[in-house]
């Protein structure tokens, strides 16, 4: 179960910080306000490409080029973020970069992989099935498969983590959520490296639930996946080694419904004038379910990404959704 220590964490963030800098926190009166106790949001929206993602992608890259394995071409798939960070740093490092989405992806996603100089393809009608076909596609090509989750890419994820725990020390709970793993695993990190106190909760959509039913079993339990909206968290087949560091660290799991996550969009952007997607304000809809076990406590949430087409905004904001 290998997680990035200090160290490893610190060195991640050298390698991000040629990028970016430092995502902000704030604590917003008027969440505060609404969840009855004092809320902090890290925005992971505001990272050069939308989401926390970029952080894992750029570690990752960095790690092959340190062992000397920087390959000719690269394959992956994504619901969008994910391929974002990977088209971001292929083109950092000259390496061709092939994505493949399901049919159906968020067109605005789509164009900002293909603004980063990535091929893209459709295939499949959800993320399990173009991630199939990416692995297949690699071979074939013999080009190097990046896959969601991976050691890899958790160092560089840790680091927004790092940056919040080191900034919001009070964080008595931080709620997190769960597409492949990544983020929440690098939530653990964070708070092992650095020795936090904060509770992670981490947060499933309750139309996608492999890591909600596989945590219950004991063992990966593969779901069906009917999230309109928390495309991010679209995931029907949990990785077994997310699942194991989940397993072993996250004080609990809560299950949110696409409603729960278009009142949560909705309340983001009263508070905070930020656009956050269905995945980014599943945290904040998480913790207003369980607002009346907050009282008294420092609460922080992760706004772990912004890339929601502006039509589902809209909708989303008028109160259609």
């Amino acid at each position: 179960m290998n997680l990035p220590t200090l160290p490893d964490i610190e060195a991640a963030a050298q390698v991000v910080y040629r990028e970016f800098q430092a995502t902000p926190q704030y604590r917003w009166g008027l969440l505060s306000e609404r969840l009855g106790t004092e809320c902090w949001v890290k925005h992971e929206n505001h990272t050069p490409v939308g989401a926390f993602k970029l952080r894992g992608g750029l570690t990752y890259f960095d790690q092959l080029k340190q062992r000397g394995e920087l390959p000719g071409e690269v394959v992956s798939a994504t619901r969008g973020n994910h391929g974002q960070s990977i088209g971001w740093a292929a083109r950092a490092h000259g390496v061709a970069c092939t994505i493949v989405v399901p049919h159906g992806n968020s067109l605005e996603k789509n164009a900002a992989m293909r603004a980063l100089g990535v091929t893209l393809i459709e295939h499949g009608q959800d993320f399990q099935e173009s991630r199939e076909f990416a692995m297949r596609l690699a071979l074939d090509r013999g080009a190097h498969m990046v896959p969601s989750y991976h050691l890899d890419l958790v160092r560089g994820v840790s680091t927004y983590w790092w940056e919040f725990f080191k900034a919001v020390p009070q964080l008595g709970v931080a709620y997190v959520p769960i597409g492949q793993g990544s983020g929440a695993c690098a939530a653990i990190a964070a708070k092992l490296a650095l020795g936090h106190r904060a509770r992670i909760i981490g947060v499933v959509s309750a139309h996608a639930t492999t890591y909600f039913d596989s945590l219950t079993a004991g063992r990966v339990v593969e779901a069906p996946v009917t999230t309109v909206l928390a495309d991010g968290m679209a995931c029907r087949v949990a990785d077994p080694v997310a699942l194991d560091i989940l397993a072993a660290h996250l004080d609990h799991i809560v299950k949110v419904t696409d409603l729960e996550v278009a009142q949560a969009m909705r309340d983001l952007y009263t508070a905070t004038h930020n656009v956050a997607e269905g995945a980014g304000a599943a945290a904040f809809a998480a913790a207003m379910q369980e607002r009346s076990q907050l009282s008294g406590q420092v609460v922080g949430i992760a706004l772990s990404g912004g890339n929601v087409d502006s039509g589902t905004v809209a909708k989303v904001l008028m109160n259609a959704a």
